[in-house]
């Protein structure tokens, strides 16, 4: 990952309005965010935001001190520099006509993906993963020719347990 890159877990209450007011906070400084992806966590009150942002070192500090003063915010982890697991949700659609419609389903089980939709003309293709092994199984089904890809955003979860 680049340098600039920052991996945050905001654990957060699960109310509404709070992840308008954390991504605000964000993009009022005018921070690019790469990737967002938000869920209730095992405590149905809190919630998870894990977000990747670019933003050299000053102004990531000024995120993170920012975050932290609004009241919603209950933890903030960067998981930037710490063991973390990271993991991304693609489905794509591709063409499958029948005469290579094996060869698509051999290229996905190769990527232990799965297939959640076959049509007369196109399959469509669940995979889970890191961004190099998604975009291994992209590169291999452009082949095929992609009529439609959605991305789920990162999530992340560090290795390690830190009690407090």
């Amino acid at each position: 990952m680049n340098e600039n890159k920052h991996v945050l877990s905001v654990l957060v209450e699960n109310k509404s309005g709070v992840l308008s007011r954390v991504i605000g906070l964000i993009s009022r400084r005018g921070f690019n965010i790469d990737s967002l992806s938000v869920g209730p966590t095992e405590d149905s009150s809190r919630s998870r935001i894990t977000i990747i942002v670019d933003a050299d070192t000053e102004a990531y500090e000024q995120i993170v001190k920012q975050l932290n003063k609004l009241v919603c915010v209950h933890k903030l982890q960067d998981l930037t520099n710490d063991a973390y697991i990271e993991r991304e949700l693609v489905l794509f659609k591709v063409n499958a006509p029948a005469e290579r419609r094996s060869e698509v389903v051999e290229v996905a089980n190769l990527f232990r993906a799965n297939i959640v939709d076959v049509g007369a003309t196109s399959l469509t293709i669940e995979a889970t993963g890191s961004q190099s092994k998604l975009q291994g199984l992209e590169d291999l089904l452009a082949a095929y020719g992609i009529k439609e890809i959605t991305r789920t955003g990162k999530i992340a979860i560090s290795r390690n347990s830190k009690e407090a």
